[in-house]
C-alpha cells in the first residue's frame, strides 16, 4: 500500500493540513505531509518546504529567494514536480488551498500517471477548473467554507477528503494478466464510420479507448500513452490541429504527437476532419471568418472549411513531427475524402484543399525503415479505408 501524500502550504494552512494527516492515518494510511510554503519556515511538516525548493533545477534559492509571490508559486510547483517524480511510494495525493495552492499543488499532479489517485480541496472547486485539470484524472472537491481555520464545516469535508485518499490508497487498482493491450484511438462526428468499423475489426484483440477529438481529447490521449496505458494510437482524426493553427474551439496544444515521439509506440495515422476548423454558435465566429464557406452543424457548433494555404500549413505541422518519430509509423492519406462532410455532393467537398494537404505531406515526409506513407484511394469513412487502417496497425504491431 502507497502513502498518502498530504501537500500544502504549513505557514498559513498547518491546522488543516495536521487534520488531514490526522483523519488519513486513522484511517489506517501511512502519511507524508509536505510543506510547500514559499516562505521556507520551518514546520511540522513531514517534509520542509527547503527540501521540496531544493529540488527546484536552480536549487533552493530561485523558490525561496523571490519576493513576487506568483513567481515564487510557479517555482516552488516545478520543484514539487521533481520532488513527486523522485517518490515511488505514493499511494494518493491530497492537495488543499485557494487559488495560489490549488494552481501549485494541481500543476505538479498533473505531471503524475493516470491512475494514481489526486484530489484537491480547493476554495475553487465550484467553478471552471479545466486550467487546474487539464488532461488528467484530477478530482476536485470544493471546501464549501475558505481554508481559514478547522470548524464544523472545514472539518468535516476535510475529513472526508483525508479518508478518501486514504481509500484510494488502500485499495488501488493493479494491472491483471488478462488485461488486453490498449489502444488509444481519436474520433470525430464526422469520422464516426471509419472507427466504428475499426472498433469491429480490432475489438476482440484490443482494449480500444476512443477519444472525442476536442482539443481535451487528444490531450487525454496522449496523457495516457505518457503515462505507459498505451501500447500503440490509431489516430485517424487530427481535426484538432487545424483548430490549433487557425484559431477553433477545439484545439490541440503544440505537443500534439508529441507523446508518440518520447515513447516510441506504434503509430497509425491520418487527416480525419483537417478539412474543418470548430468554432461556438455563429454569433460567436470572428468576424474575418464570416464570409468562410460555412456549415452549421448545430445551435452550438459551426464548422468552417480549410483552404489550400491552410491546408498546406496542417500538412506541414503534422509531418515535422511525424518525421520526429523513431517508433514504428504508418500514416495513411484517404484521397476521396477526409471527411463525412467532404464527399461529392456535401458542402466542404473540395479536392484541390485536400491535394494541398496531401502535397504538403509527400513533399516533406521523410522515409525510414520503420516510417511509411501510405496513399489510399478511398474516402476516409468507406470499408477499404477502414482495412487499410486495420492491416497496417497489424502489421506494424505483430
Amino acid at each position: 500500500m502507497g502513502k498518502v501524500y498530504i501537500v500544502g502550504t504549513c505557514d498559513t494552512k498547518f491546522a488543516e493540513l495536521d487534520f488531514a494527516r490526522t483523519m488519513a492515518r486513522r484511517a489506517g494510511a501511512d502519511v507524508v505531509m509536505v510543506d510547500v510554503g514559499t516562505q521556507g519556515v520551518h514546520s511540522g511538516a513531514d517534509v520542509a518546504a527547503k527540501d521540496v525548493a531544493a529540488c527546484h533545477p536552480l536549487g533552493a534559492g530561485a523558490v525561496l529567494d523571490r519576493t513576487d509571490r506568483g513567481k515564487a508559486i510557479s517555482a516552488m510547483a516545478e520543484a514539487l514536480s521533481v520532488f513527486l517524480d523522485k517518490r515511488d511510494d505514493i499511494g494518493a495525493i491530497l492537495g488543499l488551498g485557494g487559488t495560489g495552492n490549488t494552481a501549485l499543488v494541481t500543476q505538479a499532479m498533473r505531471g503524475l500517471p493516470v491512475g494514481l489517485p489526486k484530489l484537491m480541496v480547493s476554495t475553487v472547486a465550484s467553478g471552471n477548473v479545466a486550467p487546474y485539470i487539464g488532461p488528467n484524472d484530477i478530482a476536485m472537491m470544493y471546501s464549501i467554507v475558505d481554508i481559514a481555520g478547522l470548524n464544523a464545516i472545514s472539518r468535516r469535508v476535510i475529513g472526508n477528503a483525508a479518508r478518501a485518499a486514504a481509500g484510494m490508497a488502500a485499495h488501488a487498482q493493479t494491472p491483471s494478466a488478462d488485461d488486453r493491450p490498449g489502444i488509444g484511438m481519436t474520433m470525430f462526428g464526422v469520422t464516426t464510420g471509419c472507427v466504428t468499423q475499426l472498433r469491429e475489426l480490432l475489438g476482440e484483440a484490443y482494449e480500444l479507448f476512443v477519444f472525442h477529438a476536442t482539443g481535451v481529447g487528444g490531450q487525454s490521449m496522449e496523457k495516457l500513452a505518457d503515462s505507459g496505458l498505451l501500447q500503440a494510437v490509431i489516430d485517424v482524426t487530427t481535426t484538432e490541429i487545424p483548430d490549433l493553427l487557425i484559431g477553433g474551439v477545439f484545439p490541440a496544444t503544440n505537443d500534439r504527437l508529441g507523446a508518440v515521439i518520447r515513447t516510441k509506440i506504434p503509430y497509425v495515422g491520418s487527416v480525419g476532419a483537417v478539412d474543418m476548423v470548430n468554432f461556438g454558435a455563429m454569433e460567436t465566429l470572428p468576424s474575418a471568418f464570416r464570409d468562410r464557406l460555412l456549415h452549421i452543424h448545430n445551435a452550438q457548433v459551426t464548422l468552417m472549411r480549410t483552404t489550400p494555404d491552410e491546408n498546406r500549413r496542417i500538412g506541414s505541422f503534422i509531418v515535422e513531427r511525424l518525421n520526429r518519430m523513431e517508433g514504428p509509423v504508418r500514416f495513411l492519406l484517404p484521397l476521396q475524402g477526409v471527411s463525412a462532410l467532404d464527399a461529392p455532393g456535401q458542402t466542404f467537398h473540395d479536392p484541390a484543399a485536400d491535394d494541398a494537404l496531401f502535397s504538403a505531406i509527400r513533399m516533406q515526409w521523410q522515409e525510414a525503415p520503420n516510417r511509411k506513407l501510405l496513399e489510399i484511394d478511398a474516402h476516409i469513412n468507406s470499408p477499404e479505408f477502414a482495412a487499410a487502417l486495420a492491416a497496417n496497425f497489424r502489421d506494424i504491431t505483430a
